[in-house]
């Protein structure tokens, strides 16, 4: 038994584990008007530059059915007897579902799928502890390590410009200008796959706080913790706010990483997220 592991685009997953750890990306699509991006070959800083100044929010779309069929008949012809596919949570994108159909049209691999129910860096916590266990354990094992991790796997978002989400459609223009005049940011979190406003709080500064609460109270009985500062297009203020983490949390190890165009379409720029697992890893 040979056994890859698949992952999304939208795990945004540092290169150099990507490249050490042998790990596939799917990738999906953003679109400008008729124009068809892959997200993974789409510099995240030119997409943001773009969307500042676009009447519209660009769309996104999962990969192609056969995109995927493709990516498995390339795996099986390296050898590869099953793979673990780790996606996007089903609830905001097709993409696992996608896995799942692709799958059933390959004979020859076998493709376990599964459901991250979130998105970036959380979810490639998922895909480097499935790396480092695909030696040592089936694939079936390795599924449901997953799943109970998944009882320890969170993530909070704050939005800072309620531009995206009026543009998408969930804030009237109304409610847009009179939240950014109150200065209201949104926290938002995952809950039965889909992303949901978890609470809504004036100033990033108050925001930051409660997801800095938030984390300790959830990580207060675990032995290891490995988090991630995620953000969209906002260096500068991630590395302040993990030195502060880094500084509050001494015994949590730290990364960070971004929100590129897909995640970025819905959360909007310099927004800002911390996710978390009780896991260490060999890599991180």
């Amino acid at each position: 038994m040979k056994t890859a592991i698949i992952t999304d685009s939208t795990a945004y997953i540092p290169e150099s584990i990507l490249k050490s750890e042998d790990i596939r990306i799917i990738s999906l699509n953003v679109i400008f008007k008729d124009e068809i991006y892959l997200e993974e070959k789409y510099d995240a800083q030119t997409f943001y530059e773009r969307m500042r100044t676009e009447k519209e929010l660009p769309t996104t779309s999962q990969p192609t059915t056969g995109a995927y069929v493709a990516l498995l008949e390339e795996l099986k012809a390296e050898g590869f007897t099953d793979c673990i596919a780790i996606h996007l949570s089903s609830g905001i994108s097709g993409t696992y579902q996608n896995a799942i159909t692709a799958g059933s049209m390959v004979d020859g691999i076998n493709l376990h799928a599964f459901d991250s129910e979130i998105a970036a860096m959380a979810m490639g916590f998922y895909v480097q502890r499935a790396s480092e266990l695909k030696d040592k354990l089936s694939p079936e094992a390795i599924i449901a390590d997953l799943e109970e991790m998944k009882q320890h796997t969170n993530a909070y978002f704050i939005v800072d410009d309620l531009k995206n989400l009026h543009k998408g459609g969930r804030l009237t223009g109304a409610q847009a200008l009179i939240g950014s005049m109150l200065q209201v940011k949104p926290i938002l979190h995952f809950e039965d796959t889909k992303i949901v406003p978890f609470d809504k709080v004036r100033t990033k500064k108050k925001a930051l706080k409660q997801i800095k609460d938030l984390f300790a109270q959830e990580i207060k009985d675990y032995e290891h913790v490995t988090a991630v500062l995620i953000h969209a297009n906002a260096e500068e203020e991630a590395d302040a706010i993990l030195a502060d983490l880094k500084a509050e949390f001494p015994h949590v190890k730290f990364i960070k990483s971004y929100f590129g165009p897909v995640i970025g379409t819905h959360l909007g720029e310099k927004s800002i997220g911390l996710g978390f697992t009780n896991k260490k890893f060999d890599i991180l």
